[in-house]
């Protein structure tokens, strides 16, 4: 089941990349809309990313 769900993501990240190719490009347009949708969800991805995970501190404990 992982792995079906996976392979659906992959997927859908290769092809809202190829979207995102064919509007820079002039495609039609629905690759401009999936384009659209694809490069502020990419955004809030790599901003989830830089974001310090809550939780506990490195090594900064009472010893």
């Amino acid at each position: 089941m992982i792995l079906i769900s996976l392979s659906a993501l992959l997927l859908l990240v290769v092809g809202g990349c190829g979207c995102v190719v064919g509007a820079v490009r002039g495609g039609p347009r629905w690759t401009r809309g999936v384009s659209r949708a694809t490069l502020p969800a990419g955004e809030l991805m790599r901003d989830a990313n830089r974001r310090p995970r809550g939780g506990g501190s490195i090594g900064g404990g009472d010893d």
